[in-house]
């Protein structure tokens, strides 16, 4: 016998097993592939009928599993001699289990999502009523079951730069970051923030690494400029401002404040 019938043979004897571990999917999968190298093997008549015993067993063994049942209620029926009628089961039964495999995983989606939404929310409650303590360990609780979550992050950190808690905020954005280096809006988020803390040089060193990272952003630029702009470096601010039209040669508000920076300048 060869070795791909030897392998069939194998994948059918973990059926059982399969089904017993709730991995029905699979359990199907196992009997398909099975199927598929009978049919396609040159077998010897006592070899086709020991194929065609394991077969009756197996699809027994299917037929008396309860889960299965619940995701495909017809009964499974085979007669020897009828492989191909039995294999486009299998095919029917794998994908209607994979219908309900994608629903399930889209419940489980909605069901994390609303579970986000419901714990912002109620953790920007608790900073509105001066409870800050509580609602870090409501969010650093969320972060740790979402760890891989670079944007909720970020929404917890605007959470508090709505409250003008700036700290706290880059403390989540810095974070954010390190968990996504290469996520360029977190740069700008950090490099805003900073700007409100007044700390300008850590802010520039934050926009100017944007902008390595992307300098056809008129927003980065223009958000550059704010930064000069409240640190007073009107030179700096020109340029900024004529990178960013340069880019963007309708930016309305980059016009004004180069404007601005020029007029300063004198």
């Amino acid at each position: 016998m060869s070795g791909e019938l030897t392998n069939a043979r194998k994948k059918l004897a973990t059926v059982p097993s399969l089904l017993k571990q709730k991995k029905a999917m699979a359990a199907v999968q196992s009997v398909y592939d099975a199927i598929l190298a009978m049919l396609k093997g040159s077998l010897m008549k006592a070899e086709r009928e020991e194929f065609q015993e394991l077969l009756d067993s197996t699809v027994h063994v299917l037929n008396s599993d309860k889960k299965l049942r619940e995701d495909y209620p017809l009964i499974i029926n085979y007669t020897h001699g009828e492989e191909k009628a039995l294999l486009e089961v299998m095919r029917e039964i794998l994908q209607e289990l994979q219908k309900n495999v994608n629903a399930s995983a889209q419940e489980l989606l909605k069901a994390m999502e609303k579970k986000k939404r419901d714990t912002l929310e109620k953790g920007q409650e608790l900073i509105a009523q001066d409870k800050v303590s509580e609602a870090q360990k409501l969010f650093d609780k969320l972060i740790r079951e979402f760890k891989d979550d670079t944007e909720l992050r970020a929404e917890v950190a605007d959470k508090f730069i709505k409250s003008g808690l700036y700290s706290e905020a880059l403390r989540y954005l810095e974070d954010a970051l390190a968990n996504d280096p290469n996520a360029i809006f977190l740069y700008n988020r950090i490099g805003i923030v900073l700007r409100k803390m007044k700390d300008f040089e850590a802010a520039e060193k934050y926009y100017l690494k944007a902008l390595q990272i992307n300098d056809k952003d008129e927003y980065l630029y223009f958000n550059t400029g704010r930064l000069y702009y409240d640190w007073q470096k009107w030179g700096k601010m020109a340029k900024a401002a004529e990178k960013a039209i340069a880019i963007n040669p309708n930016f309305a508000e980059a016009e004004k404040m180069l404007k601005f920076a020029k007029k300063k300048i004198g």
